[in-house]
């Protein structure tokens, strides 16, 4: 009996041990996968983790090397040398770079040196500013230059033009490729300007070539986004696409330039593709795409120019993003997959028997010790009779006869995915350890249910959308374990939006909000945001256009600040200084609206930070006065 006892003891012991949930501190010691490639020899797959931090406030990276058919993983110190290098040209006798080009005069010193202490900026047109950063006059170019020179000093492709290559902000050298030749150069560039490149999506895609010194336009007549070019095995330039100028969220198409002949490969396919790549033979592109909630593997058949059909087939399904790709192994296919309990690792598919193998176990350790939440797929019909996909994430160890303090989550985007994505600020996980149900409707604007329901956000923000957020909560508010009168509602960027709109509308169903870099006045977001575009398109046209019924009805029906009267719970608004995309009167109006009504606010500025909270001690002290607010207040 006492040996009974013993080993029971034991076993609740260790489970009790396991029982531990997820906290800001464990979030962010979680070690970072970034794949690398595969290795020369194709024999293991180069990746990097990158461990945050919060004493020292910056990440640290290692290097590793596995075995593309797994194994222990190897720690390397000169990890360049293991991999193919993209940058250098078939021949080996050149090599692509891009370096950062002086070509504007900008400061007052620029224009008036004998005034060296200015520090005035002088403009002449927009994108005097873009995302974090403001225009120095200084342009990305891409250079080349031969292999056997060590010191800089190559030939800049793209001489004295006033654009860039690698395209701000967030390009890098996926943006230039070689020919396979190493004949010529393509690169990603929207050759434009001042006010016309603030109004503009349509990059392009050029070619250079090294003989003639002559660029040809590749992409020339399509007038929305062409970029990530790669070539498939027998040679032929394919790329991404997107159709319509000024749509940074167009359907996005896999197009191959096949013998003069422009073929689009998911044309009749009805979703929007984020990522390619080709498969060793040429006989197929797979391809990463949202679907019902989640990103899968899909694969696509080349044809040529035969009349075979071209056909989209989704290879993989399950409650998991495929959130890469990397490469090819035999018959497995390499890439890394998240889930709202998981960070990134890297898994092997097997693309004939259809199965799994995980190779990185970056965090297992952690993981081991934690109580798990539990997702769920939940279909909610919309006020408009259609069926929307809702995710319900309940905390570890939930208990279905207790009532819990339940989060609506507004995705931003206005037009991104929300699947089984892993993020290190809004992490569903976290949210689901503190105690609460969180509620994420895949609402209108969400890729992966279908085209039209991805375009119907656009000029109408504060509509179906609207109603597509209180159907869900109200749906999941009816389950006995919600606690219907501690109800939150948390977003950022156009989440940020849907929380100061539906503070003004929802009819006392909410005790608290949480808006991050969210647009609070439509009238003042056109007139300060940098990419004009993106407004042009979904808020549909300028506040001075009185003509323009669509317009006007973002600025007035639509306008979060029109509905301010009617506020009347907490609200914690935050907001980065270098964030020019929301730019931060949007949060000063809000706050300010929310403190002279007399209504409990706070306001969290992070001066530092776009965006984005990348700072890992900002992003501690985002953590914690994020539920700090919420045990306040709800």
């Amino acid at each position: 009996m006492k040996k009974i006892l013993f080993l029971t003891l034991i076993i609740m012991s260790a489970t009790a041990a396991a029982q531990s949930v997820m906290t800001p501190e464990t979030l962010w010691k979680l070690g970072r996968v970034t794949p690398l490639g595969i290795s020369m020899d194709a024999k293991s797959i180069i990746y990097k983790v990158s461990y945050p931090s919060v004493e020292e406030n910056k990440s640290n990276s290692k290097y590793y090397s596995i075995p593309v058919s797994g194994g222990p993983a190897v720690e390397v110190t000169d990890y360049k040398s293991l991999l193919n290098d993209k940058n250098i040209s078939s021949d080996k006798k050149h090599m692509i770079y891009s370096e950062e080009v002086k070509l504007q005069n900008v400061h007052g010193k620029d224009f008036y040196p004998e005034l060296e202490k200015s520090d005035v900026q002088i403009y002449d047109g927009l994108d005097y500013r873009h995302w974090d950063t403001w225009n120095e006059g200084k342009y990305n170019h891409v250079f080349y230059k031969e292999t056997k020179i060590a010191e800089a000093g190559g030939y800049d492709i793209m001489k004295d033009e006033l654009f860039d290559s690698p395209q701000k902000p967030f390009g890098g050298d996926e943006d230039y490729i070689w020919a396979p030749d190493g004949k010529s150069i393509l690169y990603v560039c929207k050759k434009k300007s001042g006010t016309a490149y603030a109004v503009s999506t349509n990059t392009d895609i050029y070619e250079y070539n090294l003989a003639t010194g002559k660029t040809i336009n590749r992409t020339e007549g399509n007038l929305g986004y062409d970029v990530a070019p790669q070539f498939s095995p027998s040679g032929s330039l394919s790329w991404l696409q997107m159709k319509r100028d000024g749509y940074e969220a167009d359907k996005n198409d896999i197009i191959v330039d096949f013998k003069g002949m422009k073929i689009n490969l998911t044309a009749n396919w009805d979703g929007t593709v984020e990522s390619f790549l080709w498969s060793p033979d040429g006989k197929k592109v797979y391809f990463q795409a949202p679907i019902d909630g989640t990103l899968q593997l899909f694969e696509v058949n080349f044809p040529g120019l035969t009349k075979i059909a071209i056909t989209v087939n989704q290879v993989t399904d399950g409650n998991f993003d495929v959130s890469g790709l990397v490469g090819f192994s035999g018959d497995n296919i390499i890439l890394t997959r998240t889930d709202m309990n998981h960070a990134a690792d890297i898994f092997s598919f097997d693309l004939k028997k259809k199965t799994w193998k995980q190779l990185t176990h970056v965090n297992d350790a952690v993981y081991s010790k934690l109580s798990l939440s539990k997702t769920e797929k939940r279909y909610v019909t919309t006020t408009d009779g259609k069926k929307m996909l809702v995710w319900v994430i309940l905390p570890p160890n939930f208990d279905p006869s207790k009532k819990y303090p339940t989060l609506l989550y507004c995705q931003g985007g206005p037009q991104s995915a929300l699947t089984q994505f892993y993020s290190f600020r809004w992490n569903f996980q976290l949210m689901a350890a503190n105690g609460y149900v969180v509620v994420a409707p895949n609402r209108r604007g969400m890729p992966g249910h279908g085209v039209e329901w991805n375009e119907q956000i656009s000029k109408d923000w504060g509509g179906q959308v609207m109603k597509d957020y209180l159907a869900a909560i109200d749906d999941v508010a009816k389950e006995p374990y919600v606690d219907k009168s501690r109800l939150g509602c948390v977003g950022a960027s156009y989440g940020g939006y849907s929380v100061f709109y539906l503070a003004g509308i929802h009819n006392n169903r909410f005790k608290t909000f949480i808006a991050h870099d969210g647009v609070f006045n439509t009238q003042s977001m056109f007139g300060t945001t940098e990419e004009v575009f993106f407004n042009n398109w979904d808020f549909g046209g300028a506040y001075w256009e009185k003509d323009n019924a669509v317009a006007q009805k973002t600025y007035n029906e639509f306008n979060p600040a029109n509905f301010v009267q009617n506020w009347n719970k907490p609200i914690l608004i935050i907001q980065g200084g270098k964030d020019f995309r929301v730019p931060i009167g949007q949060a000063q109006e809000a706050f300010q609206a929310a403190q002279l009504r007399g209504i409990k606010s706070r306001f969290l500025y992070l001066p530092e930070e776009n965006h984005w909270v990348l700072k890992p001690q900002n992003g501690m002290v985002w953590q914690r006065e994020f539920y700090k607010w919420l045990k306040e207040t709800l």
